[in-house]
Parts: structure tokens; sequence; C-alpha cells
């Protein structure tokens, strides 16, 4: 007999309803660049009616990535892009892969120093972001593509 347990923790009750939703999202983008998508996410996750729970933002392509990062001053965004062109530039003579053009495998490159996949806690049916944070789609090519991004709640 197990003694010193008075209640079943609440994330062991068995009465708590988990509910999820998943639903892909297009991001249509102009070339290489930073592409926030905040609003439509906080928009989804109002849909869903998920109050309190755990969203996975992923991004379905090896050339692009996804970041939580300032949203009031653009120059923020416009920095970031001058620190990977030095630290990843295109036709950099390292790289042998380059069926897509120049800017291929550098893409790549930003992609696996960045991060293809994000969590973000929903409190009170809202992504639970800081004031100044936004959620970003980052496009490593120079040409524009149609990029899918998928969203996944878990929560009650």
């Amino acid at each position: 007999m197990l003694t010193g347990f008075a209640r079943v923790p609440s994330w062991l009750d068995t009465r708590s309803t988990v509910r999820q939703a998943s639903s892909p999202l297009t991001i249509r983008t102009a070339g290489r660049g930073l592409y926030e998508f905040t609003d439509r996410v906080r928009g989804w996750v109002s849909e869903t009616g998920i109050r309190d729970g755990l969203l996975t933002v992923f991004v379905r392509h090896t050339s692009a990535s996804l970041l939580v990062q300032e949203n009031a001053d653009p120059e923020v965004q416009r920095d970031l892009e001058r620190f990977f062109a030095r630290l990843v530039p295109d036709g950099d003579p390292l790289f042998e892969h380059t069926a897509e053009g120049v800017d291929d495998m550098p893409a790549h490159v930003r992609a696996a120093l960045t991060q293809t996949q994000v969590g973000i806690p929903v409190a009170g049916g809202q992504p639970a972001l800081g004031t100044w944070q936004g959620l970003y789609l980052y496009e490593h090519r120079r040409a524009g593509h149609r990029r899918e991004v998928m969203l996944h709640l878990i929560g009650d």
C-alpha cells in the first residue's frame, strides 16, 4: 500500500480532457528576409478554443527557418540579415552543393544555425509571447517561395 499521497496531482487527473488541433499554414515569401506571421497564429490558436497548452510550430523546409524575434524595431531584422550575410555568404567557394544556385548551400547552413521548430506556451487562449516578441519565418533563399508551416496545439 502506498502512503503519503493525499490526492492525485492535477497533471495525473484522468478526468482532465486533453485536446489537440493541427493545421498547415502557407507563407509566401518574396525572397530572403523575415516574414512575421504572429497574428495568423494568434487567430488560429483562438479559433481552436484551447485555453492553455503548448503550441509547436514547425517549418517543412530545409532552406527556411523559424525565429521568435523582436517585432518593434525593423532594424533588428536588417542587422540579423547583415550578420548572416557575413557569416554565410552566397557563393562561398567552401561549398560544393550548388544544385539550385549560389544561395542554395548557404540557405541550408542558415537553417541549420537557426531552428526549424519552436514551442510556445499558450495561456488564456493566446500564445504567451513577450511584449516585443513576434514569430517569423526566415526565408534564406534569394527567390520567393511558398513555405508551409505546421501548427500543432495540445492542451485543455
